[in-house]
Order: C-alpha cells, then structure tokens, then sequence
C-alpha cells in the first residue's frame, strides 16, 4: 500500500513547494512499499552542502541544468520504518546514514572499487542524470539496503547526515597518501574543510594549518580543536599573471613562517579559488601533494612549472568510495576523544519541517546570521525537530 509523503520540490530558481492540503500547488508524492531490497527510511535530517545551494539560487550547477522539478538534498540520515522482504541487515527501528550515489556495479571503474567515478552513477539531488534522482528533502524514501549504514547509539542522526561531506575528506585523505607525522596545510574552513583538517589531524599529522579569509571560521577552527593553528588570507589581488603569482608566492611563504611549519607535506585545497589553487602549489614541499578537493573555476591560471620542477603531485578528488564505514569510526573516534574534534559543532543551525526549507537555504547562503553567529552546515529537520544542541529555527 502507498504511502503519501511529502516532498520539498524546487521548480525554479528559489521556488520550493510543499506538499500541503491547503497549497493550490501540490506536490503528491505517492510512494510505494519498498521493493524486496530496499527499506523505507523517515528522513530526519539533511545538511544543504554548495551544490543544493546553487540549484536553489540558479536552477542549475554550472553546466548541469534542472530539467524537471527536483528535491535537493542529500547528505542524510533517518529511521528505518518498513524492510523489503530481502533485507535482513536492517529492522524497523535502526538509525541510518545513506549514501545516495547509486552506481552501474558492471563497469571497469566499478569493479576496481572507484564507483564515484562511474559513468552511469546516479546521484540524489544532481540535475546530470533524467529523470532526475530526487533527493532527500522529503519526509520519506525508499533507499536499496546496500547502500544504508546502521550507525551506532553514540551517532546523532545530524553525526550520521555528515558521514556525506566526511566522506569526501576521508576520500582526499586516502590519496594524498598522508603518513602519521606529515605537516598539513588546508585552504578554506567551510564545512569540507573543517571536516579534511579534522581526518588528517585524527590521522596522526603533527601540524594541521587552516587558512581562509573569514577571521571568525578560523578561530572556530581552532576553538573546536580541527586544526592547531590558522593564517588569515588576505585580500589581495594582483593586476597582471605576473604580480598575481608573486602575491600567491609571498602568501605560501607567509603561512610557512607560522609556528616554523615550512613547506607542508600535504594540502588540501577546498576553495576552487584560483588563488588558493597557487598559493597552494608553493606551499607545498618537494616531493608533497596538494589534494584539489574544492569545485571551483574550471580553467585557471597556475604555476605548474613550479610543481613539476618540486615534483609535487596534484591530485583530484571526487566525492568519495567505500568510506561510510570507517567515516562512522571515525566519527566516534572524534565523540570519545577529548582531545579531539567536535564535529557536532559543524551542525550550527536547524530548521524543523520541511516547510522551512526556503529559509534554510537562504540562511545557508549566509557566513553569519543576524544575530552574528557563524554558519557552517545548515540542517533540514523533516522529523519531529529533535536531534541535535544546535539551534532550531
């Protein structure tokens, strides 16, 4: 038997509707029992990460357009309501995250365990496949078993709906190859960020720099224990390549003169600034990697000379691969160590019911509320608002 669900649905740039008996636009979404390997979840909560905010401001993400209406949405966690009949992982009951890139399984990326990189994965909330694969800003959804993971007691539902942005840190932590000891530099303290200087300190570096333009995130870097020192970026820019690179030079030496931490072994550059992309080349040793996890500009000006004359390695990251597990280990490593990061700080506000969406997001658009209070991951709570010492809205 069918069950309605309400959804969030965006049909424009920043036109969300709700499913509601009073609202001449509904949106119905009927769903179905969950077929014989899948459960049916009760979303409780969502984080809006920068892609969901570009397809609420623009109706599209960079090149990728929205073709039809789409819920966003897709770092995740909820309840398990109902089973398939295959199922015997999960019961009714269990909290889960869900990992909702969902890929072909057949192909030569897939079969050498780099599915984020199939051709044929279908992810929640991306305009790139049609029909869109609807996201989780819905009250309930049907999700294969395979790809939901039980968390444990001492996860919160919002720790569980992290384990998405985690995993992409945890993704460019295993290639940078980072050994316990390495000196570590990370441009940009958003949420990505925070969360890169949090694995690699967990990981054993013996130095975790953040750097970043906003003061305030640096000093909540260091305050909730995710890096041990920051550099505040100055705003600077060049008139020509040339001044621009000797700016992006002088910065690296700048952030190497700051507690003696020198050329770094790894960086992890989360921006996609092209500045930060320079910066970073410099500031990475003989022989290091600078990790390009951020999505930025697609065509940038960079000293590659300066790179391959070092043998400095740069790497892409995307999204992330088999990292769920050690993400939610990681994730009670953080609880139990007083020492160590306090990821549940990254949750700084919630928005409970699905009715106010639009407000999340255009408080996530934000770096400070009006009451100045920083903010890093907004959080959509479809359930009953409960979950988390954050602030609800």
């Amino acid at each position: 038997m069918s069950t309605a669900s309400k959804a969030s649905v965006l049909h424009g740039v920043k036109d969300l509707r709700i499913r509601a008996s009073t609202d001449n636009l509904k949106e119905t979404r009927e769903l179905p029992p969950p077929s014989a390997n899948e459960v049916q979840v009760r979303i409780a909560s969502t984080g809006l990460c920068g892609s969901d905010l570009h397809y609420y401001s623009h109706f599209r993400n960079g090149d990728i357009l929205v073709c039809e209406p789409l819920s966003l949405g897709h770092e995740s966690a909820g309840v398990v309501t109902t089973v398939g009949s295959s199922v015997s992982s999960l019961a009714p009951g269990d909290k889960v995250a869900l990992e909702v890139g969902l890929p072909c399984g057949q192909c030569p990326r897939c079969k050498e365990g780099r599915y984020n990189i199939c051709k044929e994965l279908r992810f929640r909330s991306s305009g790139k496949s049609f029909p869109h694969f609807q996201g989780t800003l819905q009250e309930r959804i049907n999700h294969p078993a395979e790809w939901c993971y039980k968390l444990p007691e001492d996860v919160s539902l919002d720790l569980g709906a992290l384990l998405e942005p985690l995993g992409v840190a945890l993704h460019a932590f295993r290639r940078s190859q980072m050994q316990k000891g390495a000196t570590v530099l990370v441009f940009g303290a958003g949420a990505v960020g925070l969360l890169c200087a949090a694995v690699a300190k967990l990981k054993g570096a013996s130095k975790v720099m953040i750097a970043d333009l906003d003061a305030g995130r640096l000093e909540f870097a260091v305050k909730n224990r995710f890096a041990h020192n920051s550099y505040t970026v100055p705003m600077r820019r060049g008139k020509d390549t040339d001044e621009t690179l000797a700016i992006a030079k002088e910065t690296a030496g700048d952030i190497g003169r700051v507690d003696d931490i020198g050329e770094v072994d790894i960086v992890f550059e989360c921006t996609g600034v092209p500045s930060c992309v320079q910066a970073a080349i410099y500031a990475t040793r003989p022989g290091g990697r600078l990790m390009l996890v951020g999505m930025g500009h697609p065509i940038q000006t960079l000293p590659l000379g300066a790179a391959a004359l070092r043998e400095v390695d740069i790497v892409g990251v995307f999204r992330y691969a088999n990292t769920y597990p050690e993400s939610i280990e990681i994730v009670q490593l953080a609880v139990r160590s007083p020492e160590g990061p306090d990821l549940s700080k990254l949750v700084t506000h919630r928005f409970s019911g699905l009715e106010k969406a639009s407000k999340a997001f255009e408080m996530a658009g934000k770096t400070k509320d009006t009451d100045g209070k920083l903010v890093i991951k907004v959080v959509v709570d479809s359930s009953d608002g409960a979950g988390s010492a954050s602030s609800t809205l």
